[in-house]
C-alpha cells in the first residue's frame, strides 16, 4: 500500500475512527473486463476522496482498490461511509464493470508515525472488512456506541449478532449501517477461520471392531464409534479427527503410532462391539500415544436400551481423562459435573427409543454408501426410525441426505426430490436448532439446488457451532469455489485436510479449487496425495490430465486420461486433449461416443469440448440442455477455462444471471 495524506492538515491522533473499503470481485474484474475497470477505478476514486474530505476525513494510505481513511470522530466516518456507499449506488456504473464496494468502520487508540498508523485497531477494521460483501458496511460495537444517538437522518445501525474475527480473541457483536436508499439485505458475514490450537487435546476415535458373529451388525460397531465421534467433537477443548479418516484405519493392521501421526492426534480411543439379539457388550480403551499408556478403559455388558448410558459414560471418562493427561487439569467434582452437563446437553436430541436409535444407525450405515440400492435400502429405515421416534431429529437430517443423493445420482425426478430433502434437513433443525448435522445437510442440499445465499446462511450457522467441523468446512469450500471466492475456498479446503488429512473427497475438492485458482503444482500435490489414499478413485486421473492441459502438454494429458475409471470423463478428456493436438477426427470420435452414450446425464461435459473447440452455437445449446439437466457440472462455470470462448458472447452474462452467479 501507499502511504498518502494531505500535507496542509494534520492527522488526527489519539482515539480515532478508522474507515477501510474495497471492491468485491476487483481481482476477477481486472482479469476479464481490464479497460472496463480501470474506467470505473478512476470514478469510483474520485468519489471516495469526495465523500472522506467532506465529512472532515484523512485518506492516509491506498493501493490498488482499497482506502483507509481517518476521522478525529466516529459521527463523521459514519456521515463519510454513508455518503460514499450512496454515491457509488447512485452512480451508472459499465454493466461489465459495476463496482460494488465493502466498508468497516473501528475505533480505537493508535499511534501515528511518519504519516502512517499502527496498532491493534487497525487490525481490527480490517478483520471487519473481509467478513463483510460488496456494498455493505460494517460497524464495530465501539463505534456503533460512540454514535448511535447522532446518526444522518433516516440512517439506522442494525445488529447482525456476535461474531468471532479472525485473530481477535473475543466475540463481539457487528452492525451494518442501513439506510433507505442502500440495499437493506446482504448474504451472512463471510466465514472467517481462526488457528487452530496445536496445544488442544486431540484424539482419534478409530471404528469398534464387530466380534458380532452377525456380520450385519457390523452397522451397530460402526455406528457406535460414529456416534461418539460427534459426541466428543462437540465437547469444549477438545480437538476430533474427523470420520473420514479415522475410519481410513477400518479393516488395516496399523499400528497406534502410525494412526496419530497420520491423523495428528496425541490419543486414540478404540474398542469392540458384541451384539447378540437385545444385549451388547462394548469394550473401549483410551490409549496416549507417545507414552503408549492406557489413560482409561472399561467394558459393559447391558441391554441395548441402555446405549445411551454408555455412550455417556465413555463421553464423560475420555474427556475427562484426556484433560487431565495431556493439560494437566487436576480431577474435581467441579469439573465432572461441567463435564457430565455437556454430555447430557448433547445428548437431548437423540432418540430415546432404542429399536429407533438402532434403525437409525443401521439406515445411516446404508445411505453413507451412496448407492441406489443401499440408498433406498437405508431410506427406508429412517422412515421406520422415525414413524417409532417422529421427532428424531438425527433421522430426519439422515433422511434429508438420501433424498439428497436421489436427487443428485438416482432420481430423474430431480427438483420435487429436493424439496423433500429440503423439507427433511428443516425438520431436523426445526427439532434440533443446535445441531450441526442438519445445518451442514441443508448447505449441501441448497448448494446442490442453487440457492446460493441460503446455502452459505446454513454452512455459516454450521461453522459458528462448530468451527473445527471438516464437513462444514469441505462444504463451505465447495459454495465459496462454486461463486468465485477463491482466495476463502482455498482457505477453507486447506483447513479441511489439515483436519481431515485422509479423506479422498478433501484433497479432490481442493485440487479442484486450487486449478479454478491457476496454482497447478499445488493441484497436482493435492492430487497425487488423493491417489495415495485410494488409486481406484473416479475422477483422479481425469484431473490430473486436465493439469497436464493447462500445463500446454497434451500429449501427457492423453496418457493420463485413458487411465481414467470414469467412462465418461475419459471421453471429455480425450476430445479435449486430442483437439489441443490438431487431431479433430479423433477429438471427434470421443466426442461422439460421449453423445451417443451420456447425452442424458452428460450436457455440461459435451459443452466443455464445444467450448473448447469454438463450437459456439453447439456449446450454448448443450449449456441451456445442462441447465435443463440440472447437471451438477454447473458448478464449475464460472472458472472453467475450457469456456473461455463463451465468455465475450452476450449471452454468457444472461446465462450467469439464471444461475444467480453473475455477481
Amino acid at each position: 500500500m501507499t502511504t498518502t495524506h494531505s500535507a496542509d492538515r494534520a492527522l488526527p491522533t489519539g482515539t480515532v475512527t478508522f474507515l477501510f473499503t474495497d471492491i468485491e470481485g476487483s481481482t476477477r474484474l481486472w482479469a476479464t473486463e481490464h479497460d472496463a475497470m480501470r474506467a470505473s477505478l478512476a470514478r469510483h476514486d474520485a468519489l471516495l476522496r469526495q465523500c472522506i474530505e467532506t465529512h472532515s476525513g484523512h485518506i492516509f494510505k491506498t493501493g490498488g482498490d482499497a482506502f483507509c481513511a481517518v476521522f478525529a470522530t466516529a459521527t463523521d466516518a459514519v456521515g463519510a461511509a454513508l455518503a460514499a456507499q450512496q454515491a457509488l449506488h447512485a452512480e451508472r456504473w459499465s454493466e461489465q464493470a459495476a463496482i460494488r464496494v465493502r466498508m468497516s468502520l473501528h475505533t480505537g487508540a493508535a499511534e501515528l508515525r511518519d504519516g502512517d498508523y499502527f496498532g491493534t485497531p487497525l487490525s481490527h477494521v480490517a478483520r471487519l472488512l473481509a467478513a463483510g460483501h460488496g456494498g455493505q458496511t460494517l460497524v464495530s460495537q465501539i463505534t456503533h456506541d460512540l454514535c448511535r444517538d447522532r446518526l444522518p437522518a433516516e440512517t439506522t445501525l442494525k445488529s447482525l449478532g456476535e461474531h468471532s474475527l479472525k485473530d481477535l480473541a473475543r466475540r463481539e457483536t457487528v452492525f451494518q449501517l442501513c439506510h433507505p436508499g442502500l440495499a437493506p439485505a446482504f448474504p451472512p458475514l463471510k466465514m472467517l477461520l481462526a488457528p487452530m490450537d496445536e496445544n488442544m487435546p486431540s484424539i482419534a476415535v478409530l471404528p469398534f471392531v464387530n466380534l458380532s458373529r452377525d456380520e450385519e451388525n457390523e452397522y451397530f460397531a460402526d455406528g457406535l464409534a460414529d456416534e461418539l465421534l460427534n459426541m466428543l467433537s462437540k465437547i469444549r477443548g477438545v480437538r476430533v479427527a474427523s470420520r473420514t479418516s479415522a475410519f481410513y484405519f477400518k479393516g488395516k493392521d496399523v499400528d497406534l503410532a502410525t494412526v496419530a501421526q497420520k491423523l495428528n492426534v496425541a490419543a486414540v480411543l478404540e474398542g469392540s462391539v458384541r451384539k447378540s439379539g437385545n444385549r451388547v457388550r462394548i469394550t473401549a480403551q483410551l490409549i496416549q500415544v507417545a507414552t503408549d499408556s492406557h489413560l482409561w478403559s472399561d467394558s459393559y455388558d447391558r441391554e441395548l436400551t441402555e446405549i445411551f448410558a454408555v455412550q455417556d459414560d465413555i463421553a464423560k471418562s475420555v474427556v475427562t481423562e484426556l484433560r487431565a493427561a495431556l493439560l494437566g487439569e487436576a480431577s474435581s467434582a467441579m469439573a465432572a459435573a461441567q463435564v457430565a452437563a455437556e454430555v447430557e446437553r448433547l445428548g437431548r436430541d437423540r432418540s430415546e427409543n432404542a429399536e429407533a436409535y438402532r434403525l437409525y444407525l443401521q439406515g445411516s450405515f446404508f445411505v453413507d454408501r451412496n448407492l441406489p440400492k443401499e440408498n433406498a435400502r437405508g431410506m427406508e429405515m429412517l422412515r421406520q426410525a422415525l414413524a417409532l421416534e417422529p421427532d428424531f431429529a438425527l433421522a430426519w437430517t439422515g433422511l434429508a441426505r438420501g433424498y439428497r443423493h436421489e436427487a443428485e445420482f438416482f432420481s430423474a425426478a430431480v427438483a420435487p426430490t429436493y424439496a423433500q430433502a429440503r423439507a427433511a434437513a428443516s425438520r431436523a433443525l426445526e427439532l434440533a436448532p443446535e445441531r450441526v448435522e442438519g445445518h451442514i445437510e441443508l448447505g449441501r442440499i441448497r448448494t446442490s439446488d442453487w440457492d446460493w445465499q441460503g446455502a452459505e446462511a446454513a454452512l455459516a450457522r454450521a461453522l459458528q457451532l462448530a468451527p473445527e467441523n471438516a464437513a462444514a468446512l469441505l462444504a463451505a469450500g465447495v459454495l465459496a469455489r462454486i461463486r468465485g471466492q477463491l482466495p476463502e475456498a482455498i482457505a477453507f479446503g486447506r483447513r479441511a485436510v489439515a483436519l481431515d488429512p485422509l479423506s479422498v473427497d478433501g484433497h479432490q475438492q481442493l485440487a479442484r479449487t486450487l486449478v479454478a485458482a491457476g496454482q497447478l503444482d499445488a493441484a497436482e500435490d493435492s492430487i497425487r496425495t488423493a491417489t495415495d489414499l485410494n488409486p481406484a478413485t473416479g475422477m483422479l486421473h481425469a484431473r490430473l490430465g486436465t493439469i497436464r492441459l493447462m500445463q500446454g502438454r497434451p500429449e501427457e494429458a492423453i496418457t493420463v486420461y485413458r487411465k481414467e475409471l470414469l467412462e465418461y470423463a475419459r471421453l471429455l478428456g480425450l476430445a479435449l486433449a486430442y483437439h489441443a493436438l490438431g487431431q479433430p477426427a479423433d477429438s471427434d470420435a470421443a466426442l461422439n461416443s460421449l453423445v451417443e452414450r451420456y447425452a442424458d446425464s452428460c450436457a455440461y461435459q459435451i459443452c466443455e469440448i464445444h467450448g473448447y473447440r469454438g463450437d459456439i452455437e453447439a456449446a450454448f445449446g448443450w449449456l441451456e440442455r445442462a441447465y435443463t439437466q440440472r447437471d451438477h457440472g454447473l458448478h464449475a462455470v464460472l472458472h472453467n477455462v475450457f469456456l473461455n470462448n463463451l465468455r465475450g458472447d452476450p449471452r454468457w452474462r444472461v446465462f450467469l444471471s439464471k444461475l444467480g452467479l453473475a455477481d
